[in-house]
């Protein structure tokens, strides 16, 4: 569905040609009905009635530009589209009904039986299943680099390939890679950048101005920002979106529902003040994590410790809402305790259980301050050897800063720190 044009009776968008990301946040995209209503509406329906049977077969010839079916496109996801792609520096973009449906979407469209998909390794655990048992079904072969060595990148590329994927920042270890650098090696190679961009955002990280040719979001996240519904976004060129992906994606089904598109346009509107706020928090709490005793590292894209601080600075305008944490070692990690777990395991559950303000899930980017634990949550079915070489150990722990005061954070943080030294 390309954009329709406004009624002559009704006002459109404002030209968004100048205007500034917050501004674009809450008046992107919109358009009002006859009804001249002051928030967006809600079109809650799976298809549209025509004028005439002339009229239903000029559009599904495509001879003209309407609404047809809401599996294809709908007026309220389509603001939800157009707004995102506004914040993104995106020329257009197709909502999906979860993140892992953007990322399977984006990459089914590019690949065939044959092709090749050169990725990063520190990926999040199920875009890993797609790649190694889904895509690896289908005879589609992927090859799997150190994000952040371009060397390998450079090797890795000296052949032909289809797709590039990554992500940056990588989950959870926070790994920061270079955009325009794996960009350039990858067009080289013939292939498709696909950026995994949702711990940035797109306030924070526009990676489409960096060379890369599709971002990918789970919208469940900060873009809703307030643990309502579920939804995701692939943005890029119309070129891109409009051919084989908008194909995969009318056949296949993997649709936004109006309802939920109306929620996450309502989350767009904060989205700029929720993810500064959460940054500065984050960056907070990250420093003060490094000084704790029973730490080992703190990974933080803006924290001065972080081994991709200089490119962090050049790529993103503030480190994002996540901040990962590990923790001491006890002996060599694999004695096991009372429970049958090793005691890594054990004392790092004992943190997670101490926390009284902080919530447990697996969630991210919200306005509540979550915490998980990666390697028996999110990567559990990465082998425990591929987990390590990501760095996601027995005693990572992934928090996502919320909007709560940041004196209570820290209380309860200190709190659950106490409760793992026992």
């Amino acid at each position: 569905m390309t954009d329709v044009p406004c009624p002559p009776e009704l006002p459109c968008p404002p030209d968004p040609e100048g205007l500034r990301p917050a501004t674009l946040a809450v008046r992107g995209g919109q358009r009002r009905s006859a009804f001249q209503e002051t928030s967006e509406a809600l079109y809650l329906t799976q298809g549209f009635v025509y004028g005439t049977a002339a009229e239903a077969a000029d559009t599904f010839a495509e001879n003209i530009e309407r609404y047809s079916y809401s599996r294809y496109s709908n007026p309220t996801t389509r603001t939800f589209e157009e707004r995102l792609a506004l914040l993104d520096g995106a020329e257009d973009a197709l909502a999906t009904s979860t993140g892992m449906a953007a990322v399977f979407t984006a990459v089914a469209a590019l690949v065939r039986s044959g092709s090749r998909i050169v990725a990063a390794r520190e990926l999040f655990g199920s875009t890993l299943t797609i790649f190694d048992d889904v895509m690896a079904g289908w005879g589609v072969h992927t090859d799997y680099v150190t994000g952040v060595d371009l060397e390998q990148w450079q090797t890795a590329l000296a052949t032909p390939a289809d797709v590039v994927f990554l992500e940056t920042p990588s989950n959870p270890m926070q790994d920061v890679l270079d955009l325009r650098a794996i960009a350039e090696l990858a067009h080289e190679a013939g292939a498709i950048v696909v950026v995994d961009n949702v711990f940035a955002t797109p306030i924070l990280q526009q990676p489409l101005s960096m060379g890369a040719d599709l971002v990918v979001y789970s919208a469940t996240k900060h873009i809703d920002g307030q643990g309502r519904t579920m939804g995701g976004a692939i943005l890029g060129s119309k070129k891109l979106i409009g051919g084989r992906i908008r194909t995969m994606y009318r056949m296949t089904g993997p649709t936004l529902s109006p309802f939920n598109a109306w929620v996450l346009i309502k989350g767009l509107e904060t989205l700029p003040l929720r993810i500064r706020a959460q940054s500065a928090a984050a960056l907070d709490l990250a420093q003060w994590l490094e000084q704790q005793p029973g730490v080992a590292s703190v990974r933080y894209p803006f924290l001065d410790s972080h081994p991709q601080r200089e490119l962090a600075g050049r790529q993103m305008s503030a480190g994002g809402s996540v901040v990962t944490v590990t923790f001491e070692s006890e002996g060599d990690g694999r004695e096991t305790g009372p429970s049958g777990r090793s005691r890594d395991v054990e004392r790092t559950f004992a943190f997670l259980d101490g926390l009284r303000v902080i919530d447990l899930s697996t969630n991210l980017g919200d306005a509540k301050t979550l915490v998980t634990h990666p390697a028996t949550t999110t990567h559990m079915r990465v082998p425990a050897e591929q987990r390590e070489a990501m760095g996601v150990m027995d005693t990572t722990v992934r928090l996502s800063v919320g909007l709560e005061d940041v004196e209570d954070l820290r209380e309860d943080l200190a709190r659950a720190l106490e409760a793992r030294r026992g």
